[in-house]
């Protein structure tokens, strides 16, 4: 048979991150359609928990997954392992979701797809059920993956000649991924993707778990218990071994940092929720609004979060910020200003005695930040860093660190860089319980806490 071309494909433009030595996208879905549907000849592959074992004794399937031109993250597994390395999963891309949204763009755009896969009858019925939820959406042919994925030859004769411009490939893991792979540049369509058991989900084959069951990440429970003896395998015992595979990209170094963090947290809880209560009727007995303040930081490798602090100023301090710009007493990006009028009294004891600080401990339970690192900064002091202090962002920001144990808000910008370079370049364990201890110093001392 003739090649039809091979792939062209300049870099894919989502971010992406290294999951399991593949190179997986960390986009929002609809970033994600719009690249893949403006050009270009893609192939993409789903990879969840389950595709990760598989991928682990299947040298084959492995590599057809490395030369895939898109890797989208399908599930709670991948999820779990970006919180292992301190990442954070933009969206979960998983197939049965993200492919209707995709096929209900590519037919705004005029795009037809074939589908190819299930047993006898299953493409015909999903076709359907697409056509009935998807107004204007071209299917240009189907086949089923048993009899008609015999004759490799004719199947790729009928799909090149339905002139379609997707190909869906229901094939299960591996085989779809290596059929995909083997005879991707025999194939017309631009866009080549194997989406495992999305054709019975829709044609009503499978049953999918309640939507409330889903948004807890509990879709693999309703699976197992649909089908326990075919599923036993891949859950019972494939979860388990995919949590340790999803270890193994985790360095020593880090889990023992992870494990001090949880620790320290969970005593901080224990011993301060008096305080914690004391904190709260006060704030509340001084001014309307809420007991806690919410803020996006910027946390590891750029990726915000929503940081908690006791509320120690007016309810609308944000708004106030811009005026009081020009009066900060630190130099550099970084606003701090001793005299600044949107402090409450409660507000000021809160800062003196760093109390205002402790709702972080619910941050650091949550792996957005660590006991000790570099300070969380805005957005906006982000977009401001020069060059050198980006380096600040490669490890979890820190309830506590070097520049706090040294004066807080009397050191500037760049020594403070300085200091937070220092410790990301020889960070450990050990210097950490250094920097807890200190710490307690420094909040009896008091010294730039305002």
């Amino acid at each position: 048979m003739k090649h039809i071309r091979e792939f062209d494909l300049q870099p894919l433009a989502p971010t992406t991150k290294s999951l399991f030595g593949l190179n997986v996208v960390n986009e929002t879905r609809a970033h994600t359609i719009d690249v893949l549907l403006s050009g270009g000849r893609s192939r993409v592959a789903f990879l969840n928990a389950h595709c990760v074992n598989v991928a682990a004794r299947d040298r084959a399937y492995a590599n057809a997954l490395r030369s895939a031109d898109a890797i989208l993250p399908d599930g709670a597994g991948i999820e779990i392992a970006h919180k292992f390395i301190g990442s954070r999963m933009t969206e979960n891309l998983n197939g049965t979701d993200f492919t209707p949204l995709l096929l209900a763009e590519a037919a705004q755009r005029g795009k037809s797809v074939f589908l190819f896969g299930g047993r006898p009858g299953t493409a015909e019925a999903a076709a359907e059920k697409l056509m009935d939820d998807i107004p204007g959406l071209v299917i240009a042919g189907t086949r089923d993956g048993f009899g008609g994925a015999v004759d490799t030859d004719a199947a790729i004769r009928a799909i090149n000649a339905s002139e379609a411009d997707i190909l869906l490939v229901a094939m299960g893991v591996p085989r779809q991924d290596l059929w995909l792979a083997e005879n991707g540049h025999l194939l017309r369509p631009g866009l080549l993707i194997g989406v495992g058991a999305l054709f019975d989900f829709l044609a009503g084959n499978v049953s999918r778990a309640p939507r409330a069951l889903r948004a807890m990440r509990g879709e693999w429970l309703w699976r197992l218990a649909s089908e326990p003896r075919r599923m036993f395998r891949r859950y019972v015992i494939g979860n388990p071994e995919f949590i340790l595979r999803a270890l193994t990209q985790v360095s020593g170094d880090t889990i023992a940092k992870r494990v001090f963090d949880i620790l320290v947290a969970s005593a901080v809880i224990l011993a301060f929720a008096p305080l914690f209560a004391i904190a709260a009727l006060a704030i509340r007995t001084e001014t309307r609004g809420p007991v806690f303040f919410r803020q996006t930081r910027v946390g590891r490798g750029g990726q915000t979060f929503s940081m908690l602090k006791f509320r120690s100023m007016v309810v609308d301090a944000e708004a106030r910020r811009a005026a009081l710009l020009d009066k900060s007493d630190r130099t550099g990006v970084c606003f701090k200003s001793r005299t600044d009028p949107r402090i409450t009294r409660v507000g000021r004891i809160l800062r003196r005695y760093s109390i205002d600080e402790l709702p972080q401990i619910f941050n650091v339970l949550k792996g957005e930040m660590s006991i000790v690192g570099p300070r969380p900064a805005l957005p906006s002091e982000v977009a401001a860093y020069p060059k050198r202090a980006v380096e600040r962002l490669s490890v979890k920001p820190g309830l506590t660190g070097v520049w706090q144990v040294s004066g807080r808000a009397e050191i500037g910008f760049d020594k403070m860089v300085d200091m937070d370079l220092a410790y990301v370049r020889s960070r450990s364990v050990l210097l950490d319980v250094v920097l807890l201890a200190l710490t307690f110093r420094a909040v009896i001392g008091g010294r730039g806490a305002y």
